[in-house]
């Protein structure tokens, strides 16, 4: 892959030159937050939606110096400076704040933060997918539930599972056993042509993709059990990187005819005019 381009703390650098400090407490003890944004063929879509749930987690987690207007300038900044390889509908903006230089350990220090957006030129997503349920329980009612910072240990444990099993996502059910999330997706089934997702306090990230659908083709949020991955009409994810993405198989078990179902492909159809019409609805 050709060298990209980054913005770290204000200016524009090549990708060997975006460092930052060793004692960097993103670094240290994952003191961060961050947003995956789709770039559509160099057009960023949906950055409001992102910026605003990046502000929401910088103050969830205590971390000062966030500044929108900063990371929309910082954004576009970037692509433009990498227009030339962003030939996909999938690349992702990357943009990462975190507490910045501090202690060696969880104390903070009062010092500048860190902003850094890099850019990964991507591919189109599977038409289909499947995924595999884990033993680990999402914590719906910890400090970072529905927060999306960079403590993502639990994540990275749980997709390497996934692709062990020849699957590529994972999915978590919360503390009360019920239906949460993939580690880097939101969930959504079909019920007897309901189309259903679990809500916010179920512990799941408020997912921008998630919330599109929710307004462009409807859909309830309600509680779900676990199994509803498994006795559910269809089932599929949405996520920047995927879009509406059609599960059929879970834990190495074909889905009903394995195939995606009508109330998917429609929801699917729905989005990708919608997203074509709106650079950031």
């Amino acid at each position: 892959m050709t060298s990209t381009v980054f913005w770290v703390n204000g200016t524009l650098v090549p990708e060997a030159e975006a460092t930052t400090s060793a004692r960097d407490h993103g670094f240290v003890v994952g003191d961060g937050v961050f947003e995956a944004v789709k770039v559509d063929h160099g057009r960023i879509f949906a950055l409001t939606r992102h910026v605003d749930r990046m502000a929401r987690s910088a103050a969830g987690i205590g971390l000062r110096g966030f500044d929108p207007e900063t990371v929309r300038r910082a954004a576009h900044e970037v692509v433009d400076a990498n227009r030339e390889l962003l030939t996909s509908g999938f690349d992702v903006l990357r943009i990462t704040f975190t507490g910045g230089p501090g202690l060696l350990g969880s104390g903070r220090v009062d010092g500048p933060p860190t902003l850094v957006l890099g850019l990964t030129p991507g591919h189109d997503p599977d038409p289909q997918t499947s995924v595999i349920t884990v033993p680990y329980r999402r914590n719906d009612v910890g400090a970072l539930t529905g927060l999306k910072t960079t403590s993502y240990g639990e994540n990275v444990l749980a997709l390497a599972q996934a692709h062990a099993a020849g699957a590529s996502e994972a999915v978590f059910a919360n503390t009360r056993g019920l239906l949460c999330e993939g580690t880097g997706t939101n969930v959504f089934v079909v019920r007897d042509g309901e189309l259903l997702t679990p809500p916010l306090s179920s512990g799941c990230l408020a997912g921008v993709t998630r919330a599109l659908v929710l307004d462009w083709s409807g859909g309830r949020e309600v509680d779900l059990p676990y199994d509803a991955l498994t006795t559910s009409d269809e089932v599929f994810l949405t996520s920047t990187a995927r879009d509406v993405q059609p599960v059929v198989a879970v834990d190495g078990v074909v889905l009903g005819a394995g195939t995606p179902g009508p109330v998917t492909r429609e929801v699917a159809r729905v989005f990708a005019e919608r997203q074509r019409e709106h650079d950031d609805p």
